[in-house]
């Protein structure tokens, strides 16, 4: 497990800590669409750069190894020639389905309200 840099401060009831702690592993701008794309199984560093066009290598290799060292993500590498690098889910990982699931669904529901509010105020009074 990662040493990680406790960016929320000190918890004054330990309610919270658990729900600042999970944010901590998946967090992020990218963390969470990876793992979305991992559920349906192993994915090399490229297929991530296709599915992610605008992810920089260096974040993706960044956001890769952080969900690795959290035993999240396996990272399996093939010696051969050219190398090769797969990224699959750990059991641990496969724990966080629901969830990603779970916030793909509320995504889901929030777009629509969105849209719903914008064709509202478009219409004519």
């Amino acid at each position: 497990m990662r040493n990680r840099k406790s960016g929320y401060g000190e918890c004054p009831n330990s309610e919270g800590c658990p729900v600042e702690f999970t944010l901590d592993v998946i967090g992020g701008k990218w963390k969470g669409v990876l793992l979305y794309h991992l559920i349906d199984g192993t994915l090399r560093f490229n297929e991530f750069r296709r599915i992610c066009p605008t992810i920089t290598q260096r974040m993706l290799t960044l956001q890769l190894r952080e969900l690795e060292e959290d035993g999240i993500v396996h990272r399996e590498v093939y010696q051969q020639v050219p190398p090769k690098v797969e990224y699959s889910l750990t059991e641990f990982g496969r724990t966080l389905v629901p969830v990603i699931l779970e916030m793909r669904k509320w995504g889901e529901t929030y777009q629509r309200a969105g849209m719903m509010n914008a064709q509202q105020t478009d219409l004519p009074s």
